[in-house]
């Protein structure tokens, strides 16, 4: 891995014994690292270095994760991987509304998290993979009504403005899209985005869902564009187009 493109990782952690192990770890495996402790200073230093990924711990001192990845998500587009103890339900999902990527759990087994940073890598840098929409040419460019997406560029408008859009929510709505029509479980999500197993717990896709919705047009409450569908996943009507 070219780590001067792709690999430069910043690892926001207060255990220092921790983030040095991890550290080591990672630049064994071809990344480049750089370890903040104090949570006060994450922000200005995500902000200053745009690393290519940042390791965020849940608990700091200074400034919690879950405000540092609310900080930064406007000006940072990198992917963001959470560190959070298991029993942290709600702060799981709260990172998430933040606008985390994903995260993994405390104690962390060193190659799950790279496993993990490494998946967040490619998928920043490659379109999520999907089916090509039946009628259409150019499979890197959907359009439904007033929004489009487009995963060349990674970018989606709604009314030919630009959509605010984690990496995460990007490569979701992308999945969605590029399957229009099609329901899509959340086992089958999970392999696609996060190459793992669905446990029948996480609540990831399902925070990202709800955010992705008001965002090109849906109404939450009631949506017409991203529907669930009870007991089996997720469908994109590429009938029903904002307007």
């Amino acid at each position: 891995m070219d780590t001067t493109e792709t690999g430069r990782i910043l690892i926001v952690e207060d255990d220092e014994r921790l983030a040095e192990l991890t550290r080591e770890y990672l630049e064994s495996n071809g990344l480049s690292v750089g370890v903040e402790g104090d949570g006060a200073k994450a922000v200005d230093r995500i902000l200053a270095e745009q690393p290519d990924l940042v390791v965020l711990d849940l608990m700091l001192p200074g400034e919690d994760g879950v405000s540092i990845c609310r900080r930064v998500r406007q000006d940072y587009q990198g992917p963001i991987l959470m560190l959070t103890a298991r029993t942290d339900d709600l702060d799981q999902v709260l990172g998430l509304e933040m606008g985390a990527d994903d995260y993994v759990f405390k104690p962390v087994r060193p190659r799950v998290l790279l496993a993990r940073v490494r998946a967040l890598l490619r998928r920043s840098n490659t379109p999520a993979a999907g089916n090509e929409p039946e009628g259409s040419g150019d499979q890197s460019r959907l359009s439904f009504g007033k929004l489009v997406v487009d995963s060349a560029m990674r970018e989606a408008w709604l009314n030919e403005e630009s959509i605010e859009l984690t990496s995460a929510e990007f490569d979701l709505l992308w999945l969605l899209a590029s399957n229009a029509g099609r329901v899509l479980s959340r086992e089958e999500i999970f392999a696609a985005l996060r190459g793992i197993e669905y446990d029948g717990q996480d609540r990831s896709i399902d925070v990202r869902v709800s955010r992705i919705r008001p965002k090109i047009g849906d109404d939450p409450m009631h949506p017409r564009l991203i529907k669930t569908v009870r007991s089996k996943g997720y469908l994109f009507v590429k009938e029903a187009a904002p307007v």
